[in-house]
């Protein structure tokens, strides 16, 4: 497989961020999931239809080809474990706010001592920077957002979303590019970086030719 000897350790959850490395499992990545045992793991385990008991048929579609380990990074045993993983991994992915990567320390400048090729893809709603950081992202706030609700439905009608979460899984095939890209420098160059990847700043590229117009009418 093309990424076999890849080691993806990814905080993620529901849709965005679990969509991009389910693509870098399905290419032959080992991707592992580290998950809070504080917050019950990823939410998207809890989202129904379930097929048998409680497995989620939304989880198990996002998360096919993974392994999953539960660990608090919070505590001293947990932080260890996880440094000890980023010290054999290629990249460390997560979907969280944007200013969450740099509060539990899973930025570049964080890991780099344990493994100074690490590349960390954070995707987030807003980015790591700028005024917004702080806030979540939601797909279909952030259709809304960025003008796609405006160009979606009849000409006349109301503005419309999309009926699926397509802002979410663009992002999430943005975040496996960077990712990609952020490896392929750190082979090159011995030293890792960290992608900062954003549902917002996806959005308004997926515009494209519409948003050339606007910005030039």
């Amino acid at each position: 497989m093309p990424l076999a000897g890849i080691r993806i350790l990814a905080l993620e959850q529901f849709g965005a961020g679990p969509f991009g490395t389910s693509h870098l499992a399905d290419l032959g990545a080992e991707v592992i999931k580290i998950e809070d045992p504080n917050a019950g793991g990823d939410v998207g385990r809890y989202v129904p239809p379930y097929a048998s008991g409680e497995d989620s048929l939304f989880f198990e579609t996002f998360n096919r080809g993974k392994k999953s380990i539960a660990l608090d990074l919070g505590t001293a045993a947990g932080r260890a474990i996880f440094e000890r993983l980023v010290s054999v991994s290629g990249a460390v992915y997560s979907n969280l706010r944007g200013d969450v990567p740099k509060k539990i320390g899973i930025t570049y400048d964080d890991l780099k001592g344990f493994n100074p090729a690490i590349v960390c893809c954070s995707l987030s709603g807003f980015g790591m920077t700028g005024p917004r950081q702080a806030e979540p992202g939601y797909d279909y706030v952030i259709q809304g957002l960025t003008g796609w609700m405006d160009i979606t439905g009849e000409p006349d009608g109301p503005p419309t979303k999309s009926g699926l979460s397509l802002v979410d899984f663009s992002t999430g095939y943005v975040a496996a590019l960077a990712l990609l890209a952020g490896l392929h420098a750190a082979q090159r160059d011995g030293e890792g970086m960290d992608c900062d990847v954003s549902l917002y700043d996806t959005a308004l590229s997926m515009l494209t030719y519409p948003g050339v117009w606007h910005l030039n009418a």
